[in-house]
């Protein structure tokens, strides 16, 4: 900081103030800054009880000038609100009068427009009258020539029904006819005691059932003495693919034996199925239920019915999901002709061009941006510093609490900093 020098007026000798020199200084000015805030003080206190007391005689007119311009006012007012009384009461007297003239013409406008409303009603209810009529008329023949059409499609029903229940009768007849058979037959084994006979027929109802309940699917008995499971269902989806195999094996014993269940699966393995079933009427002493034992699933035969269909839907759902793994490799290898192709190439090129010309524009605006703000900076820095310089003079003269001259709050400051 540069030195404070004072010139004397008379020698023109120039030396720097003492720290005494600069009290004494000091307390003169503050001195004569007391003198001159109290001068000004005597003077403010003295124009404003002169102000006063002319507001007090400019108030005091006033409010005669007002009273009078009120008393005047108010005699012009009712002389005013007489003459309009009278002239509303004539305007109201002749308007009441036009207006019931006017209600008497309106009045017989009203009654004749009545009048001609009421004949054009009249006019209509005939109308429709004679409208009803011929509806209902035209409804009574509509009603005659449907019924006529009704019986005679009810006549055609009843001939066809006829001609379908003699057929019906004919169907049930043959089949209780094949029962009657078929119940003989059964009558007959059982009769002879034979287990083995017994087995047959549980292996032919259990490919009746199937039959029935899967007619799409190929179901096959295996012959008597031919190695292997006693039926054999080959599943086909909607578009009449094989999907898989299913092997049945029946048993109708008292007791379960586990070298079934190794026979089945070597069966299994033989004919290339996918699930095999040993359909008992005993099951395994660990089971209680339907189950799956060793690979092999066990159930008796009121339960064949929904095993047999919830096996169908999984070797479908297998054979769909193997399905749509084909020509997975040919996709890859396409996948990876793309890849290095020429088309990829390009596209992606042009996907990094535009992305480095992108970041190019956003650098250069920040660069731009960076230099302006540098700009202004050094700018604010040259304000704040002449702020200062000035700041520090008036504040050596009147001192530091006479004037406000900062530029920033103490929160600003931090922030500018």
């Amino acid at each position: 900081m540069a030195a404070f020098i004072i010139t004397c007026p008379n020698c023109n000798h120039q030396f720097e103030p003492t720290d005494a020199l600069r009290d004494e200084i000091q307390r003169e000015l503050n001195s004569k800054a007391k003198e001159w805030q109290l001068r000004k003080e005597e003077e403010y206190k003295q124009k404003e009880a002169s102000m006063q007391q002319q507001l007090a005689l400019k108030d005091a007119e006033l409010q005669k000038t007002l009273a009078l311009e009120k008393a005047r006012l108010q005699n012009e007012i009712q002389e005013s609100l007489k003459k309009s009384i009278a002239s509303d009461y004539e305007n109201q007297l002749k308007i009441l009068q036009q207006a019931v003239a006017d209600n008497d013409e309106k009045l017989k406008e009203a009654r004749q427009k009545e009048l001609s409303f009421l004949q054009k009603e009249q006019e209509l209810k005939n109308k429709e009258a004679e409208l009803e009529i011929e509806v209902q008329k035209k409804l009574l023949e509509e009603r005659t020539r449907l019924k006529e059409q009704l019986l005679k499609e009810e006549q055609e029903k009843s001939s066809l029904k006829e001609q379908e229940f003699q057929l019906r009768v004919k169907e049930l007849e043959k089949q209780l006819e094949d029962q009657k058979k078929l119940a003989d037959e059964m009558k007959r084994r059982a009769e002879q005691g034979s287990m083995q006979l017994q087995g047959e027929v549980q292996e032919l109802l259990l490919e009746d059932i199937l039959r029935n309940t899967f007619p799409f699917d190929k179901v096959e008995e295996v012959g008597k003495g031919v190695r292997g499971a006693d039926s054999i269902q080959t599943v086909r989806n909607q578009f009449g693919v094989e999907a898989g195999k299913i092997i049945y094996e029946s048993k109708r014993t008292k007791d379960f034996s586990n070298e079934w269940i190794e026979k089945l699966k070597a069966d299994m393995r033989t004919l290339g199925a996918d699930v095999a079933v040993i359909v008992t009427q005993a099951l395994p002493k660990d089971m209680e239920r339907f189950g799956e034992k060793e690979g092999v699933y066990i159930c008796t035969f009121t339960e064949v019915r929904s095993v047999a269909l919830l096996l169908r839907n999984a070797i479908l759902k297998v054979y769909d999901a193997k399905k749509s793994q084909e020509n997975k490799g040919d996709k890859m290898v396409m996948l990876y002709d793309y890849l290095i192709g020429n088309e990829f190439s390009e596209q992606w090129k042009a996907i990094r061009e535009g992305f480095m010309s992108m970041k190019l524009s956003i650098q250069k605006e920040r660069d731009a941006m960076e230099k302006l703000w540098k700009a202004r900076e050094k700018q604010l820095e040259k304000v704040l510093l002449n702020a200062a310089h000035i700041k520090g003079s008036i504040e050596g003269i009147a001192g530091a609490d006479a004037v406000n001259l900062n530029l920033l709050e103490d929160n600003d400051a931090l922030l500018l900093e």
